[in-house]
Order: C-alpha cells, then structure tokens, then sequence
C-alpha cells in the first residue's frame, strides 16, 4: 500500500459532444472549459489542475476525435495525439448516442496507447433504457481491454468520486507538479476569448458557430474596469449579417451575455467591444489559426 504523495497527468479523450469540458469542469468544480451542444467546440488542449488531500491531478481536456477535413482540424487532432499519452487516459464515451463506425475508428486510436485507459461512459443520469449501458459497455469491451468500465453523469456530479479515486490509486507517487493555487495553463486572454465564442455558439445556428473565431485585440486591466477589445472572425459576409443581426440586436445579446459572464470570472466590472470581421478560409490559413493560439497569448 502506498503512502507518499502522487501526481501526475490525466488525459480526456473521446468523440464530439460526449461531455469532455462538461467532465473537466465537474471534477474541478469549476468552469475552465467552455461548454456546447456544437461538436468540436474544444479546439485546443485545456489544463486544469484538482488538489486533493495526497495528490495531485493535472486534466488535460483535448478536441474530440474527428475526421480532419481543414487545416483547423488536422491541428485538432495533432492535439489529440500530442496528449494521447499521460498517466490514465480517459476515453469518454456518450452513453445516449448510436454506435458508429466512426466511434470504433476512434476506439483504434486508443488501441495505440500504453497507459492505461479507462471507458467513461457519460450522460447515463439521461438513459431511460438501462440494459442498453450494458450493451455498449460490451461492444466497447469486445473491441479493447480497457482498465475500467465506468458509468457516470458529467453534469449530474454521478460517478465523479469513483473516478477521482481509479485515477489516485494509478498515478505514480511524486510531488506536487505545481503550485497549490494553479489552476490552468490557459492566459487570461484566452479565457475572455473563449467565453465570448462560448455565447456566439450559444446563440447561433447552421454553419456560423464552426466558422467562428475570437482574437482579443486589446487588453486594459485597471483596479475597477477591465477593458476588453474582441474581434469575432466569419469566413463569409452572409454570416457576418447573421452574427451581427437585424439592427445589430444578435450581436449586442451575444456581447450582453460574455460580459455578464466575465465580470463573474474576473470579480469586476467589464467594459467589452465586440467587432465582427470577414477572413475567407481562414479555417486554412496558418498564419491566422498561429495568431489565434492561446499558446502565443501566453507567450510560449
């Protein structure tokens, strides 16, 4: 039996929409990721450190696992497999949605894995059939040795206990990796950009929330206000008309709402410009998805 202190690195894998940031939030007890219906609304890798009494977990959220059809999502996916290797991997899986084929190509990524990898299976706390858990429980089984086998519901707080404590018998002991009041690699800046992205998804529908980006054009912290310069980014005019809307109603409902939401994140009050810009493909342009990096935010 152990008796030192353990840390160490725990990946989130998995499909679109199977509850990847709603998982990180819950087991941080606070919101660090932006949360959407839209898949593929993780388009970088997301730290988020847990401090327990005896350890310490450093949550990596990362994209989903897709098929790469633009420069955007082929960056997504090197994500992915930049952080395929921790550990304890998660592979979460949506309990609610149909087996697809595209679900068993996700399952021979996993397969390429040493660490351990345990099968989440979320949003059971929605499943009114529950035989059918059981049956995807054995189709993943039948297609890999995962460690575990674990139900639970992100945002119901079900099963969150259990996992905390699969992954603190499993990680190697050692000390704290960081300090005890990190909480995320993520620059503020970031943050601010992704909870505005988080509204534009919100209020938005067909193709603009995936052809959406946010750049923070300017950034003025004072002891009261902070004041916050956003450029939101569309790849067509058409859907800067529908971003925008009629007499600029959807725009200022989209603004209304981040600035409501960061003046809780930040504790004080938030003075935000929104503009909306047209960049074509820039899905495609690598010059444009660099500047967008919240890696160059935080200047690394």
């Amino acid at each position: 039996m152990r008796t030192g202190f353990v840390s160490g690195f725990v990946s989130i894998l998995g499909r679109p929409n199977a509850g990847k940031s709603t998982l990180l939030n819950a087991l941080l007890g606070q919101k660090l990721a932006i949360v959407s219906s839209r898949p593929q609304t993780t388009r970088s890798s997301i730290q988020g450190v847990l401090n327990l009494p005896g350890a310490q977990i450093v949550f990596i959220d990362t994209p989903g696992i897709h098929k790469s059809d633009s420069l955007l999502n082929k960056r997504m996916m090197d994500t992915v497999r930049a952080h395929a290797e921790a550990d304890v991997v998660f592979f979460l899986v949506d309990a609610l949605a149909p087996f697809s084929q595209a679900d068993s190509e996700a399952v021979d990524l996993i397969k390429k894995i040493s660490a351990p990898v345990l099968a989440i299976f979320n949003k059971t706390d929605a499943l009114r059939d529950k035989p059918k858990l059981l049956e995807l429980i054995e189709r993943y089984r039948a297609l890999h040795d995962f460690a575990e086998y674990i139900p639970i519901s992100a945002l119901a707080g079900e099963g969150l206990d259990v996992l905390r404590a699969e992954i603190v018998r499993r990680l190697p002991e050692g000390p704290p990796l960081y300090p005890e009041d990190h909480l995320t690699d993520q620059p503020e800046r970031f943050l601010a950009a992704e909870i505005l992205r988080e509204k534009v998804l919100d209020l938005t529908r067909q193709e603009v929330p995936h052809a959406v980006a946010v750049m923070i054009e300017s950034w003025e912290d004072g002891d009261r206000l902070l004041r916050i310069a956003a450029s939101i980014y569309v790849e067509r005019q058409g859907q800067k008309a529908i971003l925008i809307g009629s007499g600029g109603a959807l725009l200022k409902k989209i603004g209304t709402f981040a600035r409501q939401e960061l003046e809780k994140v930040f504790g004080k009050k938030v003075f935000l410009q929104t503009f909306v810009k047209v960049r074509p493909r820039w899905r495609e342009d690598p010059e444009f998805l660099a500047a967008i990096d919240w890696r160059r935010m935080a200047g690394t």
